[in-house]
């Protein structure tokens, strides 16, 4: 599945714990990633320095749904889980 055009969940919803430049301390859930783009696309998507975590991470219509608020929801669900 590729990213839903003006998503931008993942760079949201979760918390990210290792450094992301310009982040050093990671980045709390819910907060948006300093890279997130205004049209929600990674700045740093396919440069060295994009977090291994922000790499690995793969749209999957398990964690995506049907649209922007069912990945919101999905992944806001699995940071409260795995919090």
């Amino acid at each position: 599945m590729d990213c839903r055009p003006g998503c931008g969940a993942c760079c949201v919803a979760p918390s990210i714990s290792s450094p992301i430049p310009g982040m050093p301390g990671g980045k709390p859930a819910g907060v948006p990633c300093i890279h997130l783009t205004d049209d929600a696309l990674c700045g740093l998507f396919g440069q060295p320095d994009r977090p291994a975590v922000c790499e690995a991470f793969s749209a999957t219509p398990a964690l995506c749904g049907d649209s922007r608020e069912d990945a919101f929801a999905r992944l806001r669900a699995l940071e409260t889980a795995t919090a």
